[in-house]
């Protein structure tokens, strides 16, 4: 009779040690990947303009695409930290025009107080609608949505659907543009509140905050993260970035307007996600959100130079946040695609 076939124990314990290994490892390449990406892609990009018009490279054009990068930057800002938590805030191009309005017919009158009245009312709003996220657990999606509507109808019905000028006392705003010597000094205001938002992201617990939550809440929530503060917290930042970007807007065309800002939508998502901000959440930062903005700005001065109808400008930044986001998604976060 034969003798039986010995069976060799599966070591179970070795092979969960084994896919834990190639699951981090596979992190580690994927972050890799989206430190150094986004920096070849504004190279090639940068060579390619700059072969169909090389002027593109002179210190006037250069300035020129900083001062238009500013405003976006902004709005980059606040659209980062909500994109960490895996949230995504529509609403802050239309807030930020409708602050341009409210801030040309108050500045005239108020002065500064108008400008930090500004401030004031884009952060709560944008803190209002983090806690109706948080706390109704309505996607940030609809909320932000519901916002877009409401802050672009506010800014007509104040507005009266036209430009508002600024009369007077545009001294308050107006050092946030001109020139310091060779530097235009609407990216360095820009760079400057980026960078203390980015330190206090560094070297607080609340930039650990953002990307526990991003990366998941439950096990965030475990640890004693506030979650729902949390939230809040990113998109009040949010409406502090709109409320910032119209104030430098206002400064450099002394007008407000209830649509200034709209067409910036796109952009800024496109900026955070093409820097290498994962949609998803649970990774990123301001630092490639500074990349994805010059990106996007050589994008936008590119299009015309490279002999494109800048009416296929959106089709564009559709496009690429496409590529973006099938690029930077975390699909270990999903069992099943929706």
């Amino acid at each position: 009779m034969a003798e039986p076939t010995p069976q060799v124990p599966v070591q179970l314990g070795d092979s969960a040690a084994l896919a834990r290994r190639g699951t981090q490892q596979r992190k580690r390449w994927r972050e890799t990947a989206l430190v150094w990406m986004p920096l070849g892609v504004l190279v090639l990009l940068v060579g390619i303009v700059s072969t169909k018009n090389p002027s593109f490279l002179s210190l006037g054009s250069i300035q020129a695409l900083t001062v238009e990068a500013a405003p976006l930057l902004f709005l980059a800002l606040g659209q980062t930290l909500v994109i960490m938590i895996g949230g995504i805030d529509l609403s802050v191009a239309t807030l930020a025009s409708f602050a341009s309005v409210l801030l040309a017919l108050w500045l005239p009158s108020l002065g500064l107080a108008a400008v930090l009245a500004v401030l004031a009312i884009t952060t709560t709003a944008g803190g209002i609608q983090g806690y109706v996220h948080a706390k109704t657990q309505v996607p940030s999606f609809v909320v932000t949505l519901s916002g877009m509507g409401i802050f672009g109808s506010l800014g007509l019905i104040v507005s009266g659907a036209s430009t508002i000028a600024v009369t007077a006392k545009l001294g308050w705003i107006g050092w946030m543009t001109g020139m310091l010597g060779p530097i235009p000094r609407d990216p360095l205001v820009a760079l400057v509140v980026v960078s203390v938002i980015a330190a206090c992201l560094r070297w607080l617990p609340i930039g650990r905050y953002l990307l526990a939550i991003g990366n998941s809440e439950l096990t965030a929530l475990l640890s004693g993260v506030r979650a729902a503060r949390v939230r809040v917290f990113a998109f009040a930042v949010s409406g502090l970035s709109a409320g910032l970007a119209a104030t430098l807007l206002v400064s450099e065309l002394q007008s407000g307007a209830p649509s200034l800002l709209n067409a910036l939508l796109l952009p800024t998502i496109a900026a955070v996600v093409v820097g290498g901000t994962a949609i998803t959440g649970g990774s990123g930062g301001l630092s490639r959100t500074v990349v994805g903005v010059l990106i996007i700005s050589v994008l936008r001065v590119g299009i015309p130079v490279m002999g494109i109808d800048p009416s296929y400008e959106q089709l564009v930044y559709g496009a690429v946040i496409i590529a973006a986001v099938s690029l930077t998604i975390d699909r270990s976060k999903f069992a099943v695609l929706k």
